[in-house]
């Protein structure tokens, strides 16, 4: 019983992921009450087989349209698409799923060997740790906001700044205007949405077919296949997204959108031509898919060593819990030592069915760049709009997705970093709430800051990511400039 339910929720979880705007949480809260007709065993293992499928899934729009299908594939479609739209989405899916496959396993066996040692470890971060973590998370979109640190930064500190409105958590309401509805926050999932998809669609309007030459739309079994061999190539960036996400996912709060972002960023800083990232380089698609995946084993720490749900997914395996009458956390380790292992093995085993059912799901997913753009778009629009209503319950969905899709128009107009308005939105609330209990804790006195050493480290890391990395770009503009002076005849 337990194996039978897998396929089927990885399935489930393929196809929520694809389209966007049905986040994986959303699928696993449908099929939620399903599981309480099942043991506990197969309720979980079908409640994270719809959690991995999702974890790939969302990575498919991303690269085919441009469109990141869930929040945790943001950073798949800065090179994913660019291979699409250059004739290789065959072989982007190739790397996309070998390198979620690969980074699914990864964590999964760290979380088999090292649960123990990783819950306690969890354990040091409080709010000062957190606050830090989401700041570092912010500041990386200098590195991804393209050439200018600046235009990027700024993009990322006004969506930090939107993602404050709404109520604050000692009660003030803030940047609502009035509207109730505004009350819990800008509803982030039609905002990325409109970011994303409508800004794009404007400008998809101009073509025929994403993909311009007849040949490089044809799909090709073989060129997939090729892909597994293209990420293979990159094995440092494999080993490098996979520890990210799977450290990162066991933060709680955090999660794969973070890793997602601050894998790709690693991976664009540590290369030799970062020029090349955002230009269609299979680095960039290794390295988002490979942290996003391995994020998942690293939110199972917190949910099965400390009970606490790492993010959407989580908290609804959480709710599974409470519907079995089982409480996470040591004792559960301690009790039910069987089940945990069971879990654990079982999702292993998930990443090899993983491989084989996205194969066959991805050959035909693919055919999305031979439909023509006229109706790619309006499909993809209502789509968007659908999701957007159905997240909300109300027309606030798709006023959002309206209005931040005008702005993602403007931001793309005069070279703004969407991705790193994302990350500021996403990033918001989190830093919000953290700064409060700091100030809570420390009375205001700044100095608690040195009472905490691995907060003392991030906030170096922060100063890091803001300073040197934008006096290194000056330095290395300054030699390319004296270098082509140099080459230059007398």
């Amino acid at each position: 019983m337990a194996w039978a339910v897998v396929p089927l929720g990885l399935m489930i979880g393929l196809i929520f992921g694809a389209i966007p705007g049905m986040q994986t949480s959303m699928a696993m809260a449908i099929f939620l009450p399903a599981t309480l007709y099942m043991d506990f065993l197969s309720a979980m293992l079908f409640l994270t087989a719809i959690f991995t499928g999702g974890g790939f899934g969302g990575g498919i729009s991303s690269i085919l349209i441009g469109i990141p299908g869930t929040s945790t594939a943001v950073a798949t479609t800065f090179d994913g698409y660019p291979m699409t739209r250059k004739g290789q989405h065959n072989e982007a899916l190739g790397a996309a799923l070998f390198s979620s496959c690969v980074g699914m396993l990864f964590s999964y066996v760290i979380l088999f060997l090292t649960i123990g040692f990783l819950a306690s470890f969890v354990l040091n971060f409080g709010p000062l740790e957190m606050l830090m973590v989401a700041l570092w998370g912010v500041t990386l979109i200098g590195i991804l906001g393209g050439k200018s640190f600046s235009k990027g930064l700024l993009a990322g500190l006004f969506g930090l700044l939107l993602g404050t409105i709404g109520t604050s958590p000692i009660g003030v309401t803030r940047g609502t205007f009035g509207i109730p509805d505004l009350l819990d926050g800008i509803p982030v999932v039609p905002a990325m949405l409109g970011l994303f998809a409508v800004s794009e669609l404007i400008s998809l309007t101009q073509r025929d077919y994403i993909v311009g030459s007849e040949d490089s739309r044809r799909l090709n079994f073989g060129r997939i296949i090729a892909g597994f061999g293209m990420a293979m190539r990159y094995p440092g960036t494999l080993l490098q997204g996979s520890v990210m996400g799977a450290l990162i996912g066991a933060i709680p709060g955090v999660g794969s959108s973070v890793s997602n972002l601050a894998s790709y960023a690693e991976a664009r800083r540590r290369d030799p031509n970062p020029e090349s990232f955002g230009q269609g380089n299979p680095k960039g698609v290794v390295a988002a898919e490979s942290a996003n995946s391995s994020s998942e084993g690293g939110s199972m720490v917190t949910l099965l060593a400390l009970g606490l749900p790492g993010g959407g997914g989580t908290a609804v395996m959480l709710a599974a819990f409470a519907a079995h009458n089982i409480t996470g956390g040591p004792k559960f380790i301690r009790d039910q030592t069987d089940i945990v292992y069971a879990i654990i093995l079982g999702n292993m085993a998930q990443a090899f069915l993983l491989l084989l059912l996205g194969l066959f799901t991805i050959h035909f997913i693919s055919a999305l760049v031979k439909v023509p753009i006229r109706y790619l778009t309006a499909a993809v629009l209502v789509m968007s709009v659908t999701g957007a209503y159905a997240l909300t319950g109300n027309m606030l969905g798709p006023y959002v997705l309206i209005a931040f899709g005008a702005l993602g128009w403007l931001m793309r107009r005069f070279n703004y970093s969407i991705a790193a308005m994302v990350v500021g939105l996403l990033m918001g609330s989190l830093c919000d709430t953290n700064l409060v209990y700091v100030y809570q804790i420390s009375g205001g006195d700044w100095q608690y800051l040195f009472e905490r050493p691995l907060a003392l480290a991030l906030a170096l890391l922060l100063v890091v990511c803001v300073a040197v990395v934008p006096m290194l770009r000056w330095y290395r503009g300054l030699s390319a400039a004296a270098a082509q002076a140099g080459r230059k005849p007398a």
